[in-house]
């Protein structure tokens, strides 16, 4: 699961490393969160064109590492991302989620929201949550 952050960045080479060692699949997942706007539905994320050429680019270059890779973006009008991709993971019958996460402390994931901390919560299978580290 990605979102354009670099927590999301940290996961990568971490699935594409359980993908080589066990001939595993990848499918990149990203949730284009949308809301209502005047003039219709808008992305939540101004840059999400661009979240979504850098997500086309992984795939393409998982795949050039012979790893087998697709992508599936998920559109979702007023949230529930989590549910989007526990949907997704059960109709692909996905083994396992491979998250980053953004490094906030868990009172701040809290009040902001945090789809790998809500996906532990609703997943129906193992969730690795890879750390994205803090640079000083």
């Amino acid at each position: 699961a990605l979102d354009g952050s670099d927590g999301g960045r940290a996961a990568v080479p971490v699935a594409a490393d359980l993908a080589r060692r066990y001939g595993a699949r990848i499918v990149l997942a990203h949730v284009d969160e949308r809301i209502p706007g005047k003039g219709g539905v808008v992305p939540v994320l101004a840059d999400e064109d661009e979240i979504q050429a850098e997500l086309r680019e992984q795939a393409r270059e998982l795949s050039e590492q012979g790893i087998e890779t697709s992508l599936e973006i998920l559109r979702v009008v007023l949230g529930g991302p989590a549910h989007a991709l526990e949907e997704l993971a059960e109709r692909i019958e996905a083994d396992l989620f491979v998250v980053g996460r953004r490094g906030h402390s868990p009172v701040v994931g809290l009040l902001l929201g945090s789809v790998a901390l809500r996906l532990l919560a609703i997943a129906k299978r193992p969730v690795l949550a890879v750390p994205h580290e803090q640079q000083s």
